[in-house]
């Protein structure tokens, strides 16, 4: 019987560096169609995203019927830009701006619910579709990313004991994040390294989705185990699309359900300020737009229970209501903003076209008629969550730094396979 974290059966390594076009991880369709238009040749983006390729879109090919030519693509470029490795695991080093992970690349059993938990809940589409991607293609082109409920320390130190040697990749990123990644065959050290992995239950940081759909396509699930040393969480916020509502359209469906509704966003709009007597949980006054506030002060950033709005027309702030008694606490500010800002307010389904999530710092595209931003949701919070078997909103949090997608492949088992030239 096999165990629930295993090595690399078969992989390959990229030889110098990934094929293709690089987009931020959080690129949209639009971005993801704009980069693939720019690029000729064979590319792992075209081979991720084989319906949005210029050819598949002139022909109005589906992800389905993309399929067979992306795996066909994803065989020349095996052949091409990888080198094939076996039964191995490999130590990760990943330090950049937004954090340092350190961590093991290796394949883990997604049925393990016991071991491996769902950090948030999912959108069913994506997870079809990640399914159908994984069993059409037959290898794991990127990585989730788990972390140990406790004892991510041991961990840590285990990888840095196990990576003295000159690492087999070692690449520097746009973001300016550098990656070192080592290949530990079978012997003492790989058996310390899925020791240490296996030694601790493991939560979903970054991969709710290919989580889900690893389980759905009953494979192995690539994965990069980390505790750190020093992961961060950033915000997720979400954008309202393709309503043309305005900032005055807002504030009128909010008020009218008794909501605190502030016009401009404080500290951010020139020459808008928190009334002295807003009495809003938290929140200090924000600095002016000239000022440099020191790290961490309050009122720099949105803060647990409040969401700053930016819309046509103008900025908006808004106070979710308090938690109703005997709600589970944490309560996590996205749930409130689907359900009451969004739906019960708007009439807008959450999980619809008109509402998308997107990562803090991304820029909202030219169809956002709104964007909701959020406090990053605190790693206590998303624990405290966790002890309650409760599973946090979709898309609430992101944790940096991530490895690098298509450094290393990984082939399934249990997957469908042909022959690689």
């Amino acid at each position: 019987m096999a165990a629930w974290v295993e090595p690399i059966g078969q992989g390959w390594v990229v030889d110098s560096r990934v094929p293709g076009p690089d987009v931020d991880e959080f690129a949209d369709a639009s971005e993801v169609i704009a980069a693939l238009t720019g690029s000729a040749g064979d590319s792992l983006l075209a081979v991720q995203h084989p319906h949005r390729t210029p050819r598949a879109r002139a022909r109005g090919l589906s992800l389905a019927d993309a399929l067979p030519s992306a795996r066909q693509e994803l065989d020349r470029l095996l052949a091409g830009w990888y080198r094939p490795v076996a039964d191995v695991v490999a130590p990760y080093r990943v330090d950049g701006p937004d954090g340092t992970a350190v961590g093991v690349l290796c394949l883990v059993d997604p049925n393990e619910v016991s071991r491996v938990r769902h950090s948030e809940e999912v959108y069913p589409r994506v997870v079809a579709e990640r399914a159908a991607m994984l069993t059409g293609l037959g290898r794991a082109t990127s990585a989730a990313m788990l972390v140990p409920v406790a004892g991510g320390a041991w961990l840590t130190e285990t990888v840095l004991r196990t990576t003295t040697a000159p690492p087999a990749v070692h690449t520097v990123d746009p973001a300016g994040r550098t990656h070192r990644m080592w290949l530990v065959g079978p012997g003492p050290d790989q058996d310390l390294l899925l020791a240490s992995v296996r030694s601790r239950p493991l939560l979903v940081a970054d991969g709710n989705h290919r989580l889900a759909a690893a389980a759905r396509a009953r494979v192995r699930l690539l994965a990069l185990v980390t505790g750190g040393p020093d992961l961060r969480i950033g915000a997720f916020h979400r954008e309202l699309v393709g309503t043309g509502l305005t900032a005055a359209d807002l504030a009128r469906s909010w008020r009218g359900l008794g909501l605190r509704v502030w016009e401009g966003v404080w500290g951010l709009d020139p020459g808008v300020a928190p009334p002295e007597d807003t009495g809003v949980r938290g929140l200090a006054p924000r600095r002016g737009p000239g000022s440099a506030p020191p790290e961490g002060a309050a009122g720099d950033r949105p803060v647990p229970g409040v969401v700053a709005v930016r819309a046509a027309g103008g900025g908006l702030m808004v106070e979710l209501p308090v938690p109703e008694p005997g709600q589970p606490l944490p309560r996590i500010d996205h749930t409130v903003v689907e359900e009451v800002l969004i739906a019960g307010a708007l009439g807008v389904d959450p999980e619809g076209p008109h509402v998308r999530p997107v990562a803090a710092g991304h820029p909202p595209g030219p169809d956002v008629d709104a964007v909701f931003e959020l406090a990053p949701v605190p790693f206590d919070d998303v624990l405290a969550v966790h002890a309650q078997h409760r599973l946090m909103p979709r898309k609430s949090t992101y944790f940096t730094p991530k490895p690098r997608s298509g450094l290393l492949l990984a082939g399934l088992p249990g997957a469908p396979t042909e022959k690689t030239t």
